[in-house]
């Protein structure tokens, strides 16, 4: 059965796995993505996940059996940095990405060494604690372009029928600062009113519509640089005819964030 695609927010750092006060401040998304794969018409045979933590030129895929993780944060627990999650990778899925990004003229390579980042596996960690299913990491281009990085997705699109499931893992708001000044509240509910409606459109539209995301209300309050953002791209791209739902929304550390869901 063909499988969705994902656009998740990844939380801060290791967010899931230490204490925060509130104490129940990621309560809300803990839960929605414990209940993401036990949604899904079948368990998927791979993942592929698009990350905000990874930029490369070209693209790069990866391609080892056994990966590692890398703890691409600073400042937390000692504990947070000997988290595990010895999931397999997928060499032959990772050759199929770069077969349908061959065929669709984007370049790419393979990425033999780099391990899984903290936008990939602390999510995961999550979502599937048995690390049971293999998974590729993907990065993306440094240019963050959304009309690329929507081709991207639409490229991988046919591993949909062949039971992988597409993640795009970021943030709907991504402004520390934000945070600090305490306005993240107000622009990131005004982005997000502007995102809800963009994924609920399809096909060229949506297309057009996430292109011009800069001209959304608080685009660049909320997005200062729009790494966190360009994972929804690929997985939007990825379900061009299919419409996108806001599945998971709430308002945590006084920003909205919000998950979906497209197909």
């Amino acid at each position: 059965m063909r499988q969705p695609t994902f656009f998740i927010p990844h939380g801060g750092g290791p967010c899931f796995f230490m204490d925060w006060s509130p104490p129940d401040a990621w309560d809300r998304l803990r839960i929605w993505l414990e209940e993401l794969i036990p949604g899904l018409p079948e368990k998927p045979k791979a993942l592929v996940v698009a990350t905000a933590h990874w930029e490369a030129d070209p693209v790069r895929v990866t391609t080892m059996t056994s990966p590692g993780l890398v703890y691409d944060y600073g400042g937390f627990p000692p504990h947070t940095y000997e988290l595990t999650w010895p999931a397999p990778g997928a060499p032959d899925v990772a050759q199929r990405i770069r077969t349908l990004l061959a065929s669709a003229g984007i370049d790419s390579d393979d990425e033999p060494d780099r391990g899984f980042d903290h936008g990939v596996f602390v999510p995961l960690k999550v979502m599937l604690p048995e690390a049971d299913i293999p998974t590729v990491a993907l990065s993306l281009r440094p240019d963050l372009d959304p009309a690329f990085h929507q081709s991207l997705g639409g490229a991988l699109a046919p591993l949909r029928d062949e039971g992988v499931l597409i993640l795009g893992s970021g943030n709907s708001y991504h402004n520390i600062r934000g945070f600090a000044a305490g306005d993240g509240l107000a622009h990131s509910q005004a982005f997000d009113a502007w995102l809800r409606t963009t994924v609920a459109d399809k096909g060229a539209s949506r297309r057009a519509s996430l292109n011009a995301w800069p001209q959304a209300p608080a685009a660049h309050e909320t997005h200062p640089r729009e790494e966190h953002l360009i994972p929804l791209m690929v997985a939007a791209g990825a379900a061009a005819d299919e419409q996108g739902v806001a599945t998971f929304g709430d308002v945590i550390m006084g920003a909205q964030l919000t998950g979906v869901r497209f197909g």
